[in-house]
């Protein structure tokens, strides 16, 4: 019996979906010729794309400017602003090097053989500085020891790449006494 139910049900799913396939579109044609009669016209030209002219390097001759050779040519011709002025890539460093110099504190000096010693303070230590040695991170040699300053000369890079001295001073740090 159920099988009878099936086929009756499958035959009238059927049925209803074939009638809903009729051959007749006159009315999707009205519809249509309707719409075309309503809807203004596309007057609009398109315009012819531009002609494209690839681009021609010339300058094949010249130097190449993501080349070597460009850096080559400055060192040889020896003719740098800074004068040849380098830092000394080879020597030992020296441990006031390690802290910035604006970080460094001059916080006293003593008189030792007939030479003034400054006493640098860095991360609460104390370091002894003589003329001739080497501190902050500009690569700074000490020039002077004085009892109010100390003068420094860094080698330093401009925006041009080239090594310039710059000289500065660190001077004594004078704390207030406690009342």
């Amino acid at each position: 019996m159920t099988g009878t139910l099936h086929r009756a049900a499958g035959l009238a799913v059927l049925a209803v979906a074939l009638a809903g396939c009729e051959t007749d579109r006159g009315e999707l044609r009205e519809w249509m010729d309707q719409s075309r009669r309503t809807m203004p016209p596309i007057k609009e030209t398109i315009a012819e794309p531009k002609s494209f002219e690839p681009f021609r390097y010339q300058a094949s001759g010249e130097t190449d400017p993501f080349s070597v050779t460009k850096l080559r040519v400055g060192a040889v011709d020896g003719a740098r602003p800074g004068g040849g002025i380098r830092p000394d890539l080879t020597r030992r460093r020296e441990p006031l090097e390690a802290y910035p110099l604006d970080s460094l504190k001059m916080v006293g000096n003593l008189a030792q053989r007939g030479t003034t010693v400054a006493l640098l303070q860095a991360d609460s230590v104390l370091f002894q500085v003589r003329v001739g040695n080497y501190i902050g991170q500009n690569y700074g040699r000490v020039l002077r020891v004085s009892e109010e300053e100390i003068a420094v000369r860094e080698i330093v890079q401009d925006a041009a790449g080239d090594w310039i001295e710059r000289d500065t001073a660190l001077r004594l740090q004078v704390q207030e006494s406690r009342k």
